[in-house]
């Protein structure tokens, strides 16, 4: 009985955490970008209470005898699937259509990736800079920030749907002038260390990033500019994962008070 004890123990542990994480999506459910995280479960060791048995007559049964001792939790992953793309008609806002990542420069030089595309220009010693909402610049395929010089107009300024920067040139035509915006891939992307403010840092699990631009091998990505990205977490879906999650650990403090109850009648027998 007190096996039964721990093995529910452990499974309130695991259930306790996967409404964590379920809250953790439903809090985020506005939040452009957001990857939808689910938990990922595995049993414990299992005890081996008698390696051969057998039936009535003697004959072996063709399997033994063994009681697991709970479950624990194992990841936490993220679902990188497309989501929905809502127009804003900023000029500086852009959603990903693919499978890429916005590259960004961080306060402590190193170099973050998000799928937020709510961006702005700020001012700056060289120009404006574009930036994300925290005012971290924006990398161009290069690794360089964007800056645009006072000869530009922020209203003319547009991008095309293969990150290229245009700008009208003397003759009103609209053309690329030279920088792109950065765009990232990943084998794993799971590998991911997240971060605050929706964005990611590159680790040895997800692999180097790889950038579009330099890697012909790699499905390009699309940028719509004037549109954002919201979450991929569906409410339906999280209130039906909560409510399950919510009677697993219901029924794990059952049994946990069950096991009480027998061992006290047990106590008490004479």
């Amino acid at each position: 009985m007190m096996r039964s004890l721990w093995t529910a123990a452990s499974g309130m542990t695991t259930q306790q955490l996967n409404v964590d994480t379920i809250s953790n999506n439903i809090a985020n459910i506005n939040t452009t970008g957001y990857k939808k995280e689910s938990v990922e479960f595995k049993s414990l060791l299992y005890q081996t209470i008698q390696e051969n048995s057998y039936d009535n007559n003697g004959e072996p049964k063709p399997t033994g005898i063994q009681v697991g001792l709970g479950v624990k939790n194992t990841a936490i992953t993220s679902m990188f699937t497309q989501g929905t793309l809502s127009q804003t008609n900023h000029e500086f806002d852009f959603a990903i259509d693919g499978r890429g990542f916005f590259m960004v420069q961080t306060s402590d030089g190193s170099i973050a990736y998000t799928r937020n595309g709510s961006f702005g220009l700020t001012n700056g010693a060289e120009g404006l800079t574009l930036a994300d909402s925290e005012g971290n610049p924006v990398l161009d395929s290069n690794g360089i920030s964007i800056v645009f010089d006072s000869s530009f107009e922020p209203s003319k300024i547009t991008v095309n749907e293969y990150g290229q920067i245009c700008y009208p040139n003397e003759q009103g035509m609209v053309q690329p002038i030279g920088i792109t915006i950065g765009i990232a891939q990943f084998n794993n992307p799971n590998g991911l260390l997240k971060l605050s403010n929706s964005l990611f840092k590159e680790t040895e699990a997800s692999g180097f990033a790889r950038l579009e631009e330099q890697d012909g091998t790699l499905k390009k990505s699309k940028i719509l500019q004037g549109y954002l990205e919201g979450s991929n977490v569906q409410a339906v879906d999280e209130i039906v994962n909560l409510i399950v999650a919510q009677r697993a650990y219901e029924m794990n403090s059952k049994i946990i008070t069950a096991t009480d109850e027998m061992l006290q009648q047990a106590n008490n027998l004479r």
